[in-house]
């Protein structure tokens, strides 16, 4: 049988993925959907699964002006904090992409 969900219902499970620290195949394990399924829902609703991983910010000595970021895929980008936030947004895009 056919599970059919409202536009409510599917707003909280995108969200509910969004806020959970699991994979989408995991995700969709626990909530018994395939994963095309919440890749569908998320282009029908214009959210981008698996576009941003969740990050953990550590205090760690650096010099003031540089950052790191790990990305889901364990690699770790090291930069100063010196340009756009779309640029950034383009680095990650490449990095995960790979």
């Amino acid at each position: 049988m056919v599970t059919r969900r409202n536009q409510e219902e599917i707003q909280k499970l995108l969200e509910s993925y969004g806020q959970r620290n699991v994979t989408r195949a995991e995700f969709c394990r626990q909530q018994g959907i395939a994963t095309s399924t919440l890749d569908y829902y998320g282009r029908r609703y214009g959210w981008k699964p698996g576009r941003f991983a969740r990050v953990k910010i550590a205090a760690q000595p650096r010099e003031a002006d540089t950052f790191a970021l790990v990305l889901r895929n364990g690699r770790r980008i090291e930069s100063s904090w010196n340009f756009r936030d779309t640029d950034l947004a383009r680095l990650i895009r490449v990095a995960e992409a790979e």
